[in-house]
């Protein structure tokens, strides 16, 4: 039996009822549907993953002890195990496209993995994962939250997510020390952005001083003359997604901007035609 090692951060879920909801959180899948599972370990998951109907199930596994045991363990995954990294996969390697995503993620790659998926977006629709807590919530939280943030943004934009349930430490072993939380991701159905490299500069750039006014954060992005608009009195966590990708659009144009009785910026005169699907 293959030996955990600290340095891939593992922690294999035993959780059965867990791994069942999991898996059961990616139906409903059309027939024949591709399920890339990142991180199989001994299969805790893999085995609800293999029970879903009428699906192809792969998955991707670094570690050579687990590689070994797999194939062994569930006879269906072989031909479908990639040994590599998952950030280190190329688009050749990856199952036929569209393919769905899932896994216990590893904890200290979890945030590249999404922005990853981000990269291949356009084949995969829908995801469903393992996170450390808050993690999960970063992801799912929304403008005015203290958990929003980069990859709030840069996945809201093309993702819905959802933040489903929590496990604690003691569903995994060895137990971790923190808690873990299962998200589902689905694509919006949407245009592609105008200028996308623009987008995420803007927000980078935002939420690299997100204690400081946007006059601050975004100094550079915009010129001095426009600086003293309405717009940069806000700070880069009371901007919805929408705003963001308005601003990337029109730059280096600004939105109409009143004032609401409670001094917060009011976006309606334009967030009606611009709110995402």
């Amino acid at each position: 039996m293959a030996r955990l090692k600290k340095s891939l951060g593992q922690h294999l879920l035993i959780d059965e009822a867990a791994a069942a909801r999991t898996a059961a959180a990616l139906l409903p899948l059309p027939k024949g549907s591709r399920v890339l599972e990142i991180g199989p370990g001994r299969g805790a998951l893999t085995r609800h993953l293999l029970s879903l109907p009428a699906i192809d199930l792969y998955a991707c596994e670094l570690d050579d002890g687990f590689m070994a045991e797999l194939p062994v363990r569930f006879p269906a995954l072989q031909g479908r195990l990639l040994h590599r990294d998952f950030l280190e996969l190329q688009p050749g390697e990856l199952p036929p496209s569209p393919f769905y995503l899932s896994g216990n993620f590893p904890y200290n790659i979890s945030s590249q993995i999404v922005f990853r998926m981000l990269d291949w977006k356009e084949h995969i629709p829908l995801m469903v994962g393992m996170f450390q807590r808050e993690m999960a919530q970063r992801i799912c939280s929304g403008p005015g939250s203290r958990d929003y943030g980069v990859i709030s943004v840069l996945s809201g934009a093309w993702y819905r997510a959802e933040y489903l349930f929590e496990l604690t430490p003691e569903a995994f072993r060895p137990p971790p020390r923190v808690h873990s939380a299962v998200i589902r991701m689905v694509r919006r159905e949407r245009q592609a952005m105008p200028n996308e490299a623009r987008f995420t500069r803007l927000v980078k750039t935002a939420f690299l001083q997100r204690r400081k006014k946007l006059r601050n954060a975004l100094s550079t992005e915009y010129p001095a003359s426009a600086l003293s608009h309405p717009f940069f009195d806000c700070r880069a966590e009371q901007v919805p997604v929408a705003l963001y990708e308005w601003l990337a659009e029109h730059w280096p144009d600004l939105p109409l901007w009143k004032e609401t009785d409670k001094g917060k910026p009011d976006w309606s005169d334009w967030l009606t035609e611009s709110t995402l699907p």
